[in-house]
C-alpha cells in the first residue's frame, strides 16, 4: 500500500496524463485503469481533482486532435497503419469507415468505450472531412463522458480499489504474468490463423520478378485491393487493371483464359488476393486459366524496384465525406 501511495503521490499526474495521451494516439495503454486509480487517489486526497481531471481531458483532446489532423492530411494511409495487425486491414478500414460514416456524429461521443473504434474515430473524422469545429465539440463531449465515467467510478468506489491495489509489488508480478499470457494468446491466435489457412485450398505464389517478366510476355495483373482506390494518392502496378473483390460475379468475365493471371493486394498474408484466387479458380475450373498471387503484394513489388503508376482518375472512387 505504501509503495502504491508513494507512486501516486510522486508520479501520479505524469502517469495519468501519459497513459491517457498514449491510448488516444493508438498505443495499447490502459487509460481506463489509470483513470480508475486516479479517481480513488483523488478520493483519498492524494491527487487534486481539478488537476487530475483537467490534465486527463487536455491529454485526451491533444491526442485526438493529432489523430484527426493526421487523418485529414494522410487520408487512408494512417487507417491502414492502424489496421495493420488485422488479417485483412482493407476490410478493417471499410467496416470502420462504413459504421462511422453512417453514425459518425453520434458514434464520436461514445467511441471511447468501443474497442476497435476508439482509436479509429478521430482519424476517420479527419479523413472524411468532418468540420474541425464539429469534431472538437463532439470529441470534447466524448472525452468528458469517458474520463468522467471512469474517474467517477474510481472516486465512488475508492475503498474497494484501495483493497484491490494493496500489495502493489504483488500486483506488479501479476500484471507481468498477464502480459505474458496475452503475448502467448496472440502467438496461439497467429498459429491458429496459419493452420486455418493451411486447410484452405493452396494458391500459387509468384515472386515480383516472375510477375514482372510475365507482364512483359502478355500476362494480366489485377489489383484486388478493397480500398486502394479511395486514396487520391494511390498507386498501382504499372499496367495492372482493377478487379473489384466484392463483385467477382460481374468481373470474372474479363479474366482471360489463354494467358497467366497475377493478383495482388496490400493486406497481411495476401489475404484478399488468396481469397480472390480461390474463387476465380473455382469459377473458371476446367478453362485453363493460370492464376497466381504476387507474394508480398504491392509492397514487395515496390521494394523490388518495379514500376508503379498513379491510379487513373476514371478509376478513382470518391471517399465518403461529411458535408
Amino acid at each position: 500500500m505504501h509503495s502504491w501511495t508513494g507512486a501516486i503521490t510522486h508520479h501520479g499526474y505524469a502517469i495519468l496524463i501519459g497513459a491517457v495521451f498514449l491510448e488516444s494516439i493508438g498505443l495499447p495503454v490502459p487509460a481506463a485503469l489509470a483513470l480508475l486509480i486516479a479517481g480513488a487517489a483523488g478520493a483519498h486526497g492524494l491527487l487534486s481533482l481539478p488537476y487530475a481531471l483537467g490534465g486527463s481531458l487536455a491529454a485526451m483532446l491533444v491526442g485526438d486532435i493529432i489523430m484527426f489532423m493526421l487523418g485529414r492530411y494522410t487520408g487512408w494511409w494512417l487507417l491502414g497503419a492502424l489496421c495493420r495487425i488485422s488479417l485483412n486491414p482493407e476490410s478493417c478500414i471499410l467496416r470502420s469507415a462504413d459504421s462511422f460514416y453512417r453514425r459518425g456524429r453520434q458514434l464520436l461521443v461514445v467511441s471511447k468505450f468501443i474497442p476497435g473504434i476508439n482509436t479509429m474515430a478521430p482519424p476517420l473524422a479527419g479523413s472524411m472531412n468532418m468540420r474541425s469545429t464539429q469534431f472538437l465539440l463532439l470529441d470534447l463531449a466524448g472525452c468528458v463522458l469517458y474520463i468522467g465515467a471512469y474517474f467517477g467510478v474510481g472516486f465512488l468506489f475508492s475503498d474497494a480499489l484501495t483493497t484491490v491495489t494493496r500489495g502493489y509489488e504483488a500486483a506488479g508480478r501479476v500484471l507481468g504474468w498477464v502480459v505474458i499470457v496475452l503475448i502467448a494468446a496472440y502467438v496461439v491466435f497467429q498459429v491458429w490463423l496459419w493452420l486455418k489457412e493451411r486447410r484452405l485450398p493452396l494458391v500459387t505464389l509468384a515472386d515480383p520478378s516472375e510477375a514482372a517478366q510475365a507482364l512483359q510476355s502478355g500476362a494480366e495483373i489485377y489489383d484486388v485491393r478493397s480500398h486502394g482506390y479511395f486514396d487520391a494518392r494511390a498507386t498501382r502496378i504499372r499496367g495492372s487493371r482493377r478487379l473489384d473483390p466484392h463483385s467477382l460475379n460481374q468481373s470474372r468475365a474479363q479474366i482471360p483464359e489463354d494467358r497467366p493471371v497475377y493478383l495482388y493486394c496490400t493486406c497481411a498474408r495476401q489475404a484478399t488476393s488468396a481469397r480472390v484466387a480461390r474463387e476465380l479458380r473455382k469459377a473458371l475450373d476446367g478453362k485453363g486459366a493460370r492464376i497466381a498471387v504476387i507474394k508480398g503484394g504491392l509492397r514487395a513489388w515496390t521494394r523490388a524496384g518495379y514500376p508503379v503508376e498513379p491510379v487513373p482518375a476514371d478509376d478513382m472512387q470518391p471517399m465518403p465525406a461529411f458535408r
